[in-house]
């Protein structure tokens, strides 16, 4: 007959799987329903035990209703009576049911003041009076009672039409919903339509997660999925957000998945696909409007808790890199306060500049003083700082912006574009020979001994092959706690010593590799000059305590007996000679004052004549 009439037959309370899932909890369960139109009563019976049911007309006066339908559950021992809690049952329904379209009650408990007139007792020593005469008070009282109780007030607001929802009305949904204390930093509401239909709100939470394990975990519970209202799952394993955007919370309202929809439908379905998609393209947007707000402070917040996020992606996601670059935020050589984006930077990009720079160090203050940058910031050529352990990683995977190129400072054969060739060909031809003598010095260490492109103030610097990790990279693996010592060996590539033809230090040493070649402080030179090299450079040396020792002999060497050290048996003596003089003169001592350029060792065995 409801065929015929065309009613709704999607409705749930339709004899379905959801109904016989009563049986888990009821050993016997007796329908009774009552059409408004009929006198007749019917009643349907049946035990868990048994595979038969009874229909019967019902004949107990006292059971009659008016109209509608009475499920009566009688439920099994087992369970200790579980859900036979008020509270039980307001939780499942608030969990499952709290946007079903029709109001759910729930018997329930409550309390309630009431005045009630009290007659006075009689004072200690006071004859009782007469019943006419005795004084009434009123006091309160508060008594228990039960009554029926909404159990689904919030209404679902993403059914509403966007333009009459005010912003109070979506932040107070956001915290009843999720349980949070503060507002929303960013929020969207839309409709999706055409092969696949839903609604859905998407939240940007004001707060990011307290621990990094809901950064690895894509198991959260921050998208509630519902069906017809009805509430389905929050419990996705990146079926509807990949783990780098798990941070959004939202819900997402379909009605084209079934009601029984399971995680191997969600899984597999092409329905939940297309939303996955959608979802993340309005997540996107959603940021996006974000960061163009004229309240910087905003995204710099969303920056603070999520920008790892949004790291994570660009390893994770190269389909998304369009989407995800221009929300990246770094701070740069000319942006040392201030978080400054890709955009800006290739906007103050010169004319001459091919490739956007940056060097990986493990804080903000390292990278400020490395040598890699002397020559950049000399030439007013801005530098990505890359601080977090991340960022490194994130950036490789990305490649390009807008046409222009990611190169590492740290890495060789940096060009810059406008070298002098003449004097770069005359430094290479008068510092070849120092070059082959410091890489017979240090043997296999260094693959190569160069001039270098990149250097101003600093004697020389450190950088790593092309293709094999950097001195920040390098120091992260070895920091794994599974890190395999052999594929750290193998991946560690060339070590390449660039040398600054203009540092005094160099040209010294290039007087010694032509003057004294064998001379054994001109080599403990060029090895400390290494191992300084090494930590300047980012990287970590192999035996802390034998450079200590090494900077310990040159301190020795440099300060021996600079403000007249003496001897142990020569104090006495020099200190009663010192006393005569002082007395022979009556004037003290007049102390000559020698600046540390001026002190000249007494054989300077690379001077020549």
């Amino acid at each position: 007959e409801n065929k015929d009439l065309g009613a709704d037959n999607g409705l749930i309370g339709q004899f379905g799987v959801g109904f016989y899932s009563a049986f888990l909890v009821a050993e016997k369960v007796v329908v009774s329903t009552k059409s408004p139109r009929s006198d007749k009563q019917y009643v349907w019976e049946a035990d868990a035990d048994s595979s038969s049911y009874v229909i019967r007309e019902e004949t107990d006066p006292e059971k009659i209703l008016r109209r509608g339908t009475q499920i009566t559950l009688y439920l099994r021992a087992d369970d200790k009576y579980e859900f036979s809690e008020p509270t039980r049952i307001q939780g499942l329904v608030k969990n499952y049911s709290q946007f079903v379209s029709f109001p759910i009650y729930t018997w329930h408990e409550k309390t309630r003041t009431i005045e009630v007139e009290e007659e006075e007792e009689p004072k200690e020593g006071e004859e009782p009076k007469a019943e006419g005469e005795k004084k009434k008070t009123k006091k309160t009282k508060t008594e228990k009672y039960w009554d029926w109780e909404l159990a689904n007030e919030t209404k679902p607001i993403w059914m509403r039409n966007a333009k009459e929802v005010e912003k109070d009305e979506y932040n107070e949904f956001y915290k009843k919903t999720f349980n949070e204390f503060l507002e929303p930093l960013a929020y969207t509401h839309f409709t999706t339509e055409g092969e696949v239909e839903f609604r859905s709100i998407l939240y940007v939470p004001g707060m990011g997660p307290l621990n990094n394990e809901e950064v690895i975990n894509p198991k959260t519970k921050n998208i509630r999925l519902y069906v017809k209202r009805v509430f389905i799952s929050d419990d996705f394993d990146g079926e509807l957000f990949p783990r780098y955007l798990s941070f959004v919370k939202g819900v997402v309202d379909s009605d084209d998945l079934p009601l029984n929809v399971s995680r191997e439908i969600l899984q597999e379905s092409r329905i939940v696909r297309i939303m996955r998609k959608r979802l993340v393209r309005k997540a996107f947007d959603m940021i996006q409007d974000l960061s163009e707000r004229e309240n910087k402070e905003d995204y710099k917040k969303f920056w603070e808790n999520f920008g790892r996020f949004l790291k994570l992606g660009c390893i994770e996601d190269s389909g998304n890199h369009k989407r995800l670059t221009p929300l990246l935020r770094f701070y740069t050589s000319k942006s040392e306060e201030e978080l400054k984006s890709l955009d800006d930077y290739v906007e103050n990009m010169g004319e001459n500049q091919k490739a956007i720079y940056y060097l990986a160090s493990d804080s903000l203050k390292s990278a400020k003083s490395a040598p890699f940058l002397e020559k950049l910031v000399q030439k007013d050529i801005e530098v990505l700082y890359l601080i977090e352990p991340i960022d490194e990683v994130a950036i490789q995977n990305l490649q390009t912006y807008k046409e222009k190129k990611f190169v590492d400072i740290s890495k060789e054969d940096l060009e810059l574009d406008d070298e002098d060739e003449v004097k770069e060909r005359e430094s290479k031809q008068e510092y070849n020979l120092l070059c082959d003598w410091i890489k017979q010095q240090l043997g296999d260490k260094v693959a190569k001994v160069q001039v270098s492109k990149r250097l101003s103030s600093s004697p020389c610097v450190l950088v790593s092959g092309k293709f094999g990790w950097s001195a920040n990279m390098e120091r992260l693996m070895k920091a794994q706690a599974l890190g395999d010592s052999s594929s750290l060996e193998f991946m560690r590539g060339r070590r390449i010593l660039e040398v600054n033809p203009d540092h005094p230090i160099i040209k010294d040493l290039n007087a010694a590799c032509k003057n004294a070649p064998d001379s054994e402080d001109a080599k403990r030179a060029v090895d400390l000059l290494y191992d300084t090299a090494l930590i300047s450079s980012g990287f970590t040396p192999d035996s802390p305590a034998e450079l200590g020792g090494k900077i310990y002999e040159m301190m020795a060497l440099a300060l021996g007996g600079r403000w007249g050290r003496a001897e142990e048996g020569d104090v006495s003596v020099e200190a009663e000679s010192n006393s005569e003089a002082n007395s022979n003169s009556g004037e003290s001592p007049e102390t000559e004052v020698f600046e540390p350029s001026e002190v000249i060792a007494e054989t300077d065995p690379w001077t020549t004549d």
